[in-house]
């Protein structure tokens, strides 16, 4: 084939490419932006990708599926295909998180991408905990540009805590939002900093993409494709001759009879065939739940206890950032929910030593009820529901903060072979809980939170903080990288130790996850991952 699906019956062909050079599970940012790469380099890549294709046409009924009362579920996660179990101290909503379709998570995701810091590559040599990357923020640095310039970042340098750049963002940051200027009052007494929050989304036009047009439902959906999702990347490598098949999920990883490199992905179609995709080189960009699973349910002889898991550490070490957050009313307008998205930040106490888990605070601009969902959800009419609308919009205001987890054995993913999805492969189990440092980490952020709130002169109305916290759902650490084959999963490139053509490319790879969103960190090491994949093929 010529590295185009062909359609049949209106259904596109998804039987398995010859002569691939390059198979790649799974179209998120880590698996699109290293698929193109290496298309654009004149490689023959195929990428597979459980779910459906969502076109920019359905954006609009997406949208309104998810302001109206019971339809949501608009990314259509949920059922036999999407079981899991969860298991531990706390509960896991994993579902809550994840999406199964071209383009990944980036295709609900809310869009915050930043750095991390200097420190969060050597937490053990630095402050004792955790563990050292093998590779250090210089390592990463021109990958980080990279990677902004691939999504299309609008930012200013204007954080003092940031680690150091090299070149101003590819756009210019959004403005502060009104309810930023009324925090600033309260941080300038406070001696807190406010900065900008760098946005995977346009201030004007980028990469063909339009500028925001503030329909203000980032996350779950974004009409315009102001917002960046990996779609643009796939269709980039398409572009450049590779091939996307959808709603293929992979059952298992086949070896050679030495276990040293992988010899096929199989997957299913949607009628229930088997196929086998063979290529020189492969890579798994499955997301930190579903690419341990996979590895584990392709257990061999070689491999008894999941492919390339000579360590015993895959599945191990899953971290999340944890929330922290707090807010109430103020007697003046504040104007929330006019901005999908959070425009200021204070990264004032990220490496701070006590604790020593890293801390972000968030100026939200989506506190209390939106105007939209209300009305469409309640059940008053004409003037009493404008009275009601008076009355709870544009007077709340609230903070929130990401709180770093460090990496805990105890934490993991595995398999629950009580209980099967729609193919008979055992669920994955997601067994987590959260330590005592993490919950001394919210209790500060809440400390921080409320002094900024009585401050201002809000009355407080809600809390989240260390018995109630919930994760940011950023599944990183499962396939850690390391130096040492005996305690990781992964090399500094992403390649496993165990096998010479096989690759791990996203959050799952990170030794420890500071407190930034991970996204840009994740298309920094898949760039970094293409470039050394380039050299092997």
């Amino acid at each position: 084939m010529d590295g185009e699906a062909t359609m049949a019956d209106g259904h596109a062909d998804r039987t398995p490419i010859d002569g691939a050079d390059l198979c790649v599970v799974g179209s998120g940012p880590a698996g699109s932006m290293l698929a193109h790469r290496l298309a654009e380099a004149g490689h023959e890549v195929v990428i597979l990708e459980a779910g459906r294709r969502f076109e920019m046409d359905e954006r609009l009924e997406q949208q309104e599926a998810h302001i109206r009362p019971g339809q949501g579920n608009i990314w259509e996660m949920g059922g036999e295909r999407d079981a899991y179990t969860s298991s531990g101290d706390s509960y896991y909503p994993l579902n809550a998180s994840r999406v199964k379709g071209v383009g990944g998570s980036t295709l609900h995701w809310q869009g915050m991408v930043m750095r991390l810091h200097e420190r969060d590559f050597e937490m053990n040599s630095r402050h004792g905990v955790g563990t050292d990357w093998p590779l250090d923020y210089d390592d990463l640095r021109p990958y980080y540009a990279a990677a902004e310039r691939e999504l299309g970042v609008a930012g200013a340098d204007d954080n003092p805590y940031a680690p150091p750049r090299e070149e101003p963002y590819p756009m210019t940051a959004f403005p502060p939002s009104h309810s930023d200027s009324l925090f600033a009052e309260a941080c300038e007494t406070l001696e807190l900093d406010m900065h900008s929050v760098p946005n995977a989304r346009n201030s004007e036009g980028y990469d063909g993409r339009s500028p925001c047009v503030g329909y203000g439902t980032c996350k779950p959906v974004c009409p315009s494709g102001a917002k960046y999702t990996a779609e643009g990347h796939v269709d980039k490598a398409e572009a450049a001759g590779a091939t996307v098949v959808d709603r293929v999920p992979v059952q298992r990883l086949e070896h050679d009879d030495a276990g040293e490199s992988v010899t096929a992905a199989v997957y299913v179609t949607p009628d229930g065939t088997e196929h086998r995709q063979t290529a020189d080189q492969f890579v798994v960009a499955a997301g930190g739940v579903e690419t341990p699973r996979l590895l584990l349910l392709s257990e061999s002889p070689q491999y008894p206890d999941g492919l390339a898991n000579s360590s015993e550490t895959l599945g191990r070490y899953f971290m999340d950032h944890l929330f922290a957050g707090m807010g109430g009313r103020l007697d003046r307008p504040t104007r929330q929910n006019h901005v999908g998205f959070n425009t200021s930040e204070c990264h004032q106490f990220y490496d701070d030593t006590d604790p020593v888990n890293g801390l972000k605070l968030e100026f939200l601009n989506y506190a209390g009820p939106s105007p939209v969902i209300e009305a469409l959800n309640g059940e008053t009419w004409g003037d009493e529901l404008l009275g009601q609308l008076q009355d709870s919009y544009g007077s709340h205001i609230a903070m929130g903060a990401l709180v770093e987890q460090l990496p805990q054995e105890e934490n993991y993913v595995t398999l629950d072979d009580s209980q099967t999805d729609d193919h008979g492969n055992p669920v994955p189990e997601v067994h987590w809980g959260v330590d005592d440092d993490t919950k001394a980490a919210l209790e500060r952020a809440n400390e921080v939170q409320r002094a900024v709130l009585e401050e201002l002169g809000v009355d407080i109305e809600w809390s989240v903080g260390p018995d109630t916290t919930g994760p940011a759902y950023h599944h990183m650490g499962t396939t850690r990288m390391g130096e040492n084959p005996s305690e990781s999963v992964v090399d500094a490139d992403c390649r496993t130790h165990d096998l010479s053509n096989l690759w791990l490319v996203g959050s799952s790879v990170f030794p420890t996850g500071g407190a930034m969103n991970p996204t840009l960190t994740i298309a920094a090491l898949s760039l970094r991952a293409a470039d050394a994949l380039d050299a092997v093929l």
